[in-house]
């Protein structure tokens, strides 16, 4: 199930403006580029971002996630009557013969059970044409992100037009390895209503996932560093032979 930041029809409505910086993306848009896509699948798409810049630049992609109202903020954006939207996860797909499957951002981090982790990289290689590549990152453990987030170094306050101030800010709830779960917190000022969104990601081992993908019939073709993150974060490229 999707966490409340992307399932609730408040939250999904102002999550872009919460995190206005996507240039994580630039490095996903080069490789699509790079392998000569013509068709991807957008696995955790989210609120479109990333699938909308690829169908601008002329790729016919299929966005998926499993939280109806981020999928509802995503088909209602310019553009988006150009992007096949599913709502569900990687055991619901048509037949597919995708050039590249995506998961940016957290996406393969908030996919925490062992048992859909098999079935996404299942269905992920069942969507890809011979040749085709899923591409995704995930965070580096060693760096232990985690200590980062707390209510000191995230609290802003965001002006959202048509919306008013939104105040927000993080806080860890649990740490236990390889799982560690944390908390948004959202106040509206329009309003005041206080709004929470609980979190947990599973931070994989660069073996781990290398066994998992090999296991699952791909080749690793090359572990990235992720230009956005330098040493923080891990970029893996699998090809399915």
């Amino acid at each position: 199930m999707a966490d409340e930041c992307f399932r609730h029809p408040r939250l999904a409505a102002v999550y872009d403006s919460l995190d206005p910086d996507r240039s994580d993306l630039d490095a996903y848009l080069r490789m699509a580029e790079e392998f000569g896509t013509l068709r991807v699948l957008d696995l955790g798409c989210g609120t479109g971002v990333f699938a909308l810049l690829l169908a601008a630049r002329g790729i016919e992609v299929v966005g998926v996630d499993p939280a109806r109202a981020s999928i509802d903020v995503a088909r209602g954006k310019p553009g988006g009557e150009g992007v096949r939207w599913i709502c569900g996860d990687a055991t619901v797909l048509p037949p597919l013969r995708a050039d590249l499957v995506t998961m940016t951002a957290n996406a393969a981090q908030e996919i925490t059970d062992p048992r859909a982790w098999r079935q996404l990289l299942r269905g992920a290689y069942e969507a890809l044409r011979p040749g085709g590549r899923l591409v995704f990152e995930t965070r580096d453990p060693s760096r232990r992100a985690w200590e980062e987030w707390n209510r000191e170094a995230s609290h802003r306050v965001t002006e959202i037009p048509g919306v008013g101030s939104v105040e927000t800010w993080v806080h860890l709830v649990e740490v236990r390895p390889p799982l560690v779960t944390f908390r948004w917190t959202y106040v509206f000022a329009a309003d005041g209503q206080v709004l929470t969104s609980d979190s947990t990601l599973r931070f994989r081992e660069r073996e781990e996932v290398e066994r998992d993908l090999v296991a699952h019939g791909y080749v690793v073709e090359e572990v990235r560093d992720a230009p956005d993150r330098p040493g923080k974060e891990i970029v893996f490229v699998a090809r399915r032979p």
